[in-house]
């Protein structure tokens, strides 16, 4: 893993996700520089400069895409305006809860999700789906299948992810070119439904996942047959609760599998392995709604898979990298282990040789981006040539 800032895991991975996910290295590099001896005194502290320099850096790039809008050029203000919305998101994310300046940087960030998904003129919209007395808010990336219906990959959070992050990753468009539709959600505890709705996270996915599931039966150009489930890290548990519990997916699977989240919190208190943000505790008591650290290891007794995933009987693929420091390695064979009832199940753990080792393949997520399309194309009847 390559560590921008080599005595800090945590933000040397915030600043590779944002390469990872559609970022400048040039820019990245101009951003990063004046905070490397901020970096030195840990996680938690400096987050601040953090956040400063990262929105510097995206007022500019917003202020570049107005000349390039004054000019007539809307293709090239979209292409600046979503990487402006990228480094909003990165510094937003690395904050601590509460503080009132995330409510202005996140709300800059969707604005310019949404300025470059008008002038870029992609097949790109964000809808809301009915949820209870409220909604889940998504981003559905259509594939250019003509006339036929296309298939559809549900594409669920972490913990600190969002649907933009998702909609980032390079699976996003190795999926849209094998013809498969995506849906890239902000499930409760994440997102739009955290920061705006206060949709705290619940252990029973199933309850989000099936008014998502209805929502796609509505879409006349979805092929209802073929819809499938993938998490990406903390959606390494929820992906596989859904499928086990909403039969109408038609495959499910993983990228970093989260077998027993509770464990690894009680891991995590204990100063074992890593953290994904800064301010982490209160980071997980304001995602599940938790008045106190006592009152969330309570609410996260019930994040695990044991007893779950007999019930999946679809085609599942389980991947995880080697050198995971947040989520061992081991989860991936326990969730693997126990689809005792999948037609067809795979594990693929990526090793040096591919790359992508580290927690959901961050250090390097084109090789296991590749593997995960084609797996899902394959079983929802796509191309992969």
């Amino acid at each position: 893993m390559f560590h921008y800032f080599p005595t800090n895991y945590v933000w040397s991975l915030s600043t590779l996700i944002a390469l990872g996910y559609g970022g400048n290295i040039g820019e990245i590099d101009e951003i990063c520089k004046p905070i490397l001896d901020a970096s030195k005194n840990g996680d938690d502290v400096n987050t601040k400069a953090f956040m400063e320099v990262w929105r510097k850096f995206a007022d500019q790039l917003v202020e570049l895409a107005n000349e390039d809008l004054a000019l007539g050029r809307e293709f090239s203000a979209g292409e600046k305006l979503e990487r402006a919305g990228l480094y909003y998101l990165t510094a937003e994310r690395m904050q601590e809860h509460g503080d009132p300046e995330r409510v202005f940087v996140y709300a800059k960030a969707l604005e310019c999700y949404d300025l470059s998904r008008k002038y870029k003129k992609e097949n790109v919209t964000r809808v809301e789906i009915p949820y209870g007395d409220s909604h889940i808010s998504a981003i559905y990336i259509k594939a250019d299948t003509g006339n036929a219906k296309s298939p559809v990959v549900v594409m669920m959070n972490g913990l600190d992810s969002s649907k933009e992050l998702l909609y980032g990753t390079p699976l996003t468009e190795k999926l849209r070119k094998r013809g498969v539709s995506l849906l890239c959600i902000d499930q409760p505890g994440t997102g739009e439904a955290l920061r705006l709705q206060n949709l705290t996270a619940v252990y029973n996915t199933e309850v989000w996942a099936s008014p998502i599931v209805d929502w796609l039966y509505q879409q006349p150009e979805i092929d209802s047959k073929n819809i499938g489930a993938l998490g990406i890290s903390l959606g390494g548990y929820y992906a596989p609760r859904a499928v086990a519990f909403e039969p109408r997916f038609a495959c499910g699977a993983v990228w970093g599998a989260n077998h027993d989240w509770r464990e690894v919190q009680q891991a995590r208190y204990k100063n074992e392995g890593e953290r994904p943000v800064p301010h982490y505790w209160k980071h997980v008591e304001w995602v599940f709604g938790a008045k106190d650290l006592e009152d969330f290891f309570k609410k996260a007794e019930n994040m695990h898979l044991n007893g779950v995933l007999q019930n999946i009987k679809v085609p599942f693929l389980v991947t995880h990298g080697d050198n995971d420091r947040q989520i061992p390695l081991k989860y991936a064979y326990e969730t693997y282990e126990q689809l005792v009832n999948s037609p067809k199940r795979d594990l693929v753990v990526f090793t040096a040789r591919e790359g992508g080792v580290e927690h959901c393949s961050l250090d390097n997520p084109y090789n296991a981006a590749d593997t995960l399309a084609d797996w899902l194309a394959e079983q929802l009847n796509c191309r992969v040539a």
